[in-house]
């Protein structure tokens, strides 16, 4: 039993000894000095504002469409006796062309008729002045005495005579084309019937839906009518045409002064004169029907500054890096975005770097790191460097 309990009473020893000799030496172990952790700045890519001077083009697509497109109707019944070689479909004739020629013998020999009775009205009308001068009466003749409601009425049947007369003949009231003949030689047709559709091509027109942001890149108010001091922006339009590419020089002549209820845009009219004559590109013309892209020439700023839309925080800011490289907050005037960059007319100046790099938290102030991206480009002396995205995740935008 002694020896027992010698063994257990030895073994307990040794293992106060042990850890007695351990917590002493960590006693004698020198405190280390407590630090603050330091948090550097962020890094954030930049670029530098140049300005330079933008024309905000517009794209737009419509229709080539006549400015008159109107239907051949008749006036007086009768035969069609003759039409023009240029009275086919797709013909072209000038304007004062005659068309059409419906039989007019009848209609000749009620205006020779007429003129008979106008002629013999006169006759009586002088002769009835006369007999009254004769008399030597001082008061002055009546009309009827004169026969002057008789000499009216035969002037105004030998007038409609001759009215019907000059209807036979059917003349192009403007230069243009024939969309479509509907009558020929031997058709008896009546007042009213239809004879044709034809189109004038002293002048094109297209269609170009706007919206409010258009409107504002090109300048135009929303009842916009071209003047001699301001003749509208400049429009190319473009097509294909027997597999090659044509252009046509037109320009805005007037915007309709409403807004279309259901795509909330407004249509700008743009023309191209003479679209088959001078007009046309070569010996291709702008042809009616013709589905075009158009491309507006906005209006231009001298000193505008585009830069990438990442740059763009909230409607109207930008951060720029100062001088010792903390975050400025500015409010930019902003004329034009697109998917990929927008356009600053005021607001910066030549030479700011502005942040592109993607803001949480930050606030006017906030120490950065700038990293121009250029340097970060494979193959650049910094390419190695950890990419500043990372820590650049930890700012914040002011959206």
């Amino acid at each position: 039993m002694f020896r027992k309990f010698a063994t257990i009473f030895g073994t307990l020893g040794i293992i106060a000894l042990f850890i007695g000799v351990i917590v002493g030496m960590s006693m004698l172990r020198p405190k280390p000095e407590r630090q603050e952790p330091q948090i550097a700045p962020p890094s954030v890519f930049y670029t530098v504002a140049e300005s330079q001077s933008v024309t905000l083009d517009v794209s737009a697509q419509g229709e080539v469409r006549p400015r008159t497109d109107i239907s051949l109707t008749a006036q007086v019944a009768g035969q069609v006796v003759s039409t023009s070689n240029e009275f086919v479909n797709g013909g072209a004739f000038e304007k004062g062309d005659v068309l059409i020629k419906i039989e007019d013998a009848a209609y000749r020999a009620a205006a020779a008729a007429a003129r008979s009775r106008l002629a013999q009205e006169e006759a009586e009308a002088a002769l009835a002045r006369k007999d009254y001068e004769e008399l030597g009466l001082q008061e002055d003749p009546t009309a009827l005495a004169l026969r002057i409601p008789q000499l009216e009425q035969a002037r105004a049947e030998y007038n409609a005579a001759k009215l019907d007369l000059d209807r036979t003949t059917i003349r192009a009231p403007f230069k243009g084309r024939v969309r479509e003949r509907i009558v020929g030689v031997g058709q008896y047709v009546s007042p009213g019937a239809q004879l044709g559709r034809i189109f004038s091509t002293d002048v094109a027109e297209i269609k170009l839906p706007l919206t409010d942001n258009d409107l504002a890149k090109l300048g135009l108010p929303l009842a916009f009518t071209a003047t001699e001091d301001d003749p509208g922006p400049t429009v190319v339009m473009s097509a294909s045409v027997a597999g090659k590419a044509h252009q046509w020089t037109g320009r805005i002549a007037r915007t309709e002064g409403a807004i279309d209820a259901a795509t909330r845009q407004v249509v700008a009219i743009a023309v191209v004169d003479d679209p088959y004559g001078e007009g046309a590109d070569g010996d291709t013309p702008l042809a009616m029907g013709l589905y075009v892209d158009a491309t507006i020439t906005g209006k231009p700023y001298e000193n505008a500054i585009v830069l990438p839309r990442a740059a763009l925080y909230g409607r109207d800011t930008v951060y720029t890096i100062a001088e010792d490289d903390t975050l400025v907050e500015r409010k930019v005037e902003i004329v034009s975005t697109d998917r990929d960059s927008i356009t600053v007319a005021s607001g910066l100046q030549d030479g700011d770097r502005v942040v592109t790099s993607p803001l949480r938290g930050a606030s006017e102030g906030d120490k950065v790191n700038p990293a121009d991206p250029l340097e970060a480009l494979p193959g650049s002396e910094k390419s190695d460097e950890p990419s500043p995205t990372a820590s650049a995740s930890n700012i914040t935008s002011g959206e």
